[in-house]
């Protein structure tokens, strides 16, 4: 466990307060969250990450060439950088947790 949060210390992710969800840990880096499984002896799965916004979660979605991000009430356009950024954050992330 120690060295899972080391890893995500050295990749600049940190844990969100999230004392509303008891199934799964929030992590962030750059505005962009992802959710982990919450398990017994640590964590788990990672989900899809997505961008932090004021609805919660907005997920990146692509409507031919152009990336988005949307969730219920929100909907704007994804620059390129942010969509490297999304990537590595979820690359980071999933790194950090694999043992």
């Amino acid at each position: 466990m120690e060295e899972i949060l080391q890893k995500l210390v050295d990749h600049g992710i940190q844990l969100l307060p999230a004392a509303e969800l008891t199934t799964h840990f929030v992590f962030e880096r750059d505005g962009f969250i992802a959710l982990v499984e919450r398990r017994n002896n640590g964590f788990g799965n990672a989900g899809a990450p997505g961008l932090l916004c004021p609805q919660g979660m907005a997920q990146l979605i692509w409507r031919q060439e152009q990336a988005f991000f949307v969730t219920k009430g929100f909907e704007r356009k994804a620059s390129q950088e942010e969509v490297e950024k999304l990537r590595s954050f979820d690359q980071d992330l999933k790194k950090s947790l694999s043992k």
